[in-house]
């Protein structure tokens, strides 16, 4: 297979460092290979490696990178990563959100079994608090994302359907609900609605940045 009909997924957002490499077209599912470690830090040392030791060292016509929101860092080695391999292969390169990627491998994993069901995710974010997005059946976002403490999370939504590394304590928080257990894995990127991948490929953030620009005093 041409290295021009392979897309290559790259997702390093949060504590999960995991690439996959496919066949087909972008509407294929065809896994070809692919790698996923929980790693917390050193996704700078660790991306290049896990790419290269995908077939044909991950080369691709096609990129699709997570924009987060989760780890700044994560994401920005990401984007730093897949915007070079596109300039060296001569690929093209398409974002995702990676709260959404999660909410398709909950729908997965849970399959027929609540068909139909929302599924809202959460994830950890900054400053003690929580990423948190309702996602409807059909895999879209029903609501932007926030950043919330955990208490304030659970009293707001009351999906019964939690995915994601901060499910359980939320699900338990609130005293009701499903969860599972999930990070972010590259191997299910084609699972996403075609509609969320995007051609802006810059970091979604959590929350509004903490530093506030200096504002001049006028000159008298």
């Amino acid at each position: 297979m041409r290295s021009d009909q392979r897309i290559l997924a790259i997702e390093c957002a949060t504590e999960a460092c995991s690439v996959a490499l496919f066949g087909g077209d972008v509407d294929g599912e065809n896994l070809l290979d692919h790698r996923h470690e929980t790693i917390g830090r050193g996704h700078a040392e660790r991306l290049v490696p896990l790419i290269a030791e995908l077939p044909g060292r991950g080369r691709a016509g096609r990129i699709l990178v997570s924009l987060g929101p989760g780890s700044f860092t994560g994401t920005r080695i990401g984007l730093a990563a897949a915007r070079s391999l596109a300039i060296a292969w001569g690929a093209d390169v398409r974002g995702y959100p990676t709260l959404a990627l999660v909410a398709a491998m909950a729908k997965l994993k849970v399959g027929s079994e609540r068909e139909g069901q929302d599924v809202l995710v959460a994830m950890t974010g900054g400053h003690g608090e929580i990423f948190v997005q309702p996602f409807a059946a059909d895999g879209l976002p029903s609501e932007p994302h926030r950043s919330l403490p955990i208490d304030n999370a659970g009293e707001l939504f009351r999906t019964e359907l939690v995915a994601g590394n901060r499910a359980a304590e939320l699900v338990d928080k609130r005293g009701s609900g499903v969860a599972l257990d999930l990070l972010p894995d590259a191997r299910f990127t084609c699972a996403l609605p075609k509609a969320l991948l995007t051609d802006r490929l810059a970091p979604i953030y959590g929350r509004a940045p903490d530093a506030k620009p200096r504002i001049s005093a006028p000159v008298s």
